[in-house]
């Protein structure tokens, strides 16, 4: 017998509504039919308890900590696997074998190139154009190259067109970087895997090769894996707003991008180091700005601690922890603003305010770091970001797709404004 939970209304009504329980026992009340039987909405401002979707993507515990992709937990796959067998493992639901692993990167290698007229649409951009507004747009633009004339959306090409999305997306995000320094594009080569060939055609020069160090490679593998996918976050959950539309793949994943662009969400990361590079400057004296951040009448913030879904530890940033101190050693950089994180952290894990408030460092506030350490330029952080979400995006947009009680996205809202008002003539306006 399913269980059901009851609601009794102001107005004499009451209905029995049906709770959900998930493989992970999580419970959720079904609200579907609520205002269609007693015309009451529920009212949840950025929806911190609303359900939109139920997914076999992706399972977080922000009590207890706990991030599994597919039922595999992140600190498994940050260990073992490779972005391209996350990318994989997320889409199309279970690890690659050996063949259908081969097979996928290989078809990652020959689809990176875009197309030659697309080369021309970067010299429309301003010099100052942010990475984050052309990446958006070039994405967007795929949709006439690779989707229906119709710019509907369409799983008949679906594989393909994920494989160019996830193989295209380093193309573009290089080439905006260039473009924004001023440097001649270098095209991928098919020969490298995923990793490298990204980071030389960030770094690669015509006057001198760039021969990426392992260690660069291991952690840009690593960032990307730890953004692969976060559940309904807000980048997602506008993909799947407008994958709702019908709008096809690249539409779908360039307005991902542009909400991703946000300095709350993927901007975060920038934001830390921002900070970071103000206390430096300020004498590097953490306990000023810890004060700061305690005082409440003071609008200073510290970024990279808490997260809206997580009150304990972010396990993906125990996971990049370790990985900052063991790149910045091998790599022998020295950075100041380093010392300043770690300050902070202690901070925050022994301070009674923080502990309270359940302010724990988030993944944010250590990726930052890694990206100067192997030289992504801070605008670039969020770029990074994306391309490790990307996978997570297609898989949200393809469950939601093969799933039939999809429904196009619109929220219902109270108003709250002016009733009965009438149209006043332009001349009796004063």
């Amino acid at each position: 017998m399913s269980e059901t939970a009851k609601l009794n209304l102001p107005d004499g009504q009451s209905i029995e509504l049906p709770v959900i329980t998930g493989t992970e026992n999580e419970k959720a009340i079904d609200i579907s039919q609520l205002r269609a039987k007693t015309g009451h909405i529920t009212l949840d401002p950025g929806y911190g308890n609303t359900g939109s979707c139920t997914s076999k993507i992706t399972f977080i515990d922000g009590e207890k900590g706990v991030l599994r992709h597919r039922g595999i937990s992140i600190e498994d796959l940050a260990a073992n696997a490779s972005f391209v067998e996350v990318a994989y493992l997320l889409i199309f639901g279970h690890l690659p074998t050996l063949e259908e692993h081969g097979r996928f990167a290989q078809e990652l290698r020959h689809h990176a190139l875009i197309h030659e007229d697309m080369k021309h649409f970067f010299d429309s951009f301003s010099s100052s154009a942010h990475p984050m507004a052309i990446l958006s747009a070039m994405v967007a633009s795929l949709s006439a190259y690779y989707g229906q004339a119709t710019g509907e959306a369409s799983m008949e090409n679906f594989e393909m067109d994920a494989i160019r999305l996830i193989s295209k997306i380093r193309t573009l995000a290089a080439f905006s970087y260039r473009k924004s320094i001023g440097k001649p594009f270098i095209y991928p080569k098919s020969a490298l895997p995923y990793c490298e060939n990204f980071l030389r055609m960030m770094f690669n020069m015509p006057e001198e090769d760039y021969i990426p160090d392992p260690e660069v490679t291991n952690a840009l593998n690593l960032l990307l894996i730890l953004h692969a996918d976060h559940e309904q976050n807000c980048s997602t959950s506008t993909v799947r707003s407008v994958g709702s539309t019908k709008a096809n793949l690249f539409a779908s994943v360039a307005s991902g991008i542009l909400a991703l662009w946000g300095p709350l969400h993927g901007g975060a990361n920038q934001q830390v180091v921002n900070m970071l590079e103000m206390i430096k400057e300020d004498g590097s004296n953490v306990d000023k700005y810890v004060a700061k951040a305690k005082d409440s009448k003071d609008p200073f913030r510290l970024m990279g601690f808490g997260h809206r879904v997580y009150k304990n530890y972010d396990p993906r940033a125990k996971v990049i922890k370790g990985a900052c101190d063991k790149v910045l050693e091998k790599l022998g950089v020295h950075d100041p603003v380093l010392e300043v994180a770690k300050r902070l952290e202690e901070h925050a894990l022994s301070d009674d305010y923080f502990k309270e408030l359940k302010l724990f460092p988030n993944v944010d506030f250590y990726s930052g770091i890694i990206y100067r350490a192997i030289g992504i330029p801070t605008d670039m952080f969020t770029v990074i970001f994306t391309i490790g979400r990307v996978p997570g995006w297609i898989a949200h947009w393809k469950e939601m797709m093969e799933e039939p009680k999809t429904r196009i996205v619109r929220p219902r809202q109270v108003y709250n404004g002016d009733t009965n008002s009438k149209y006043i003539p332009r001349s009796d306006r004063s």
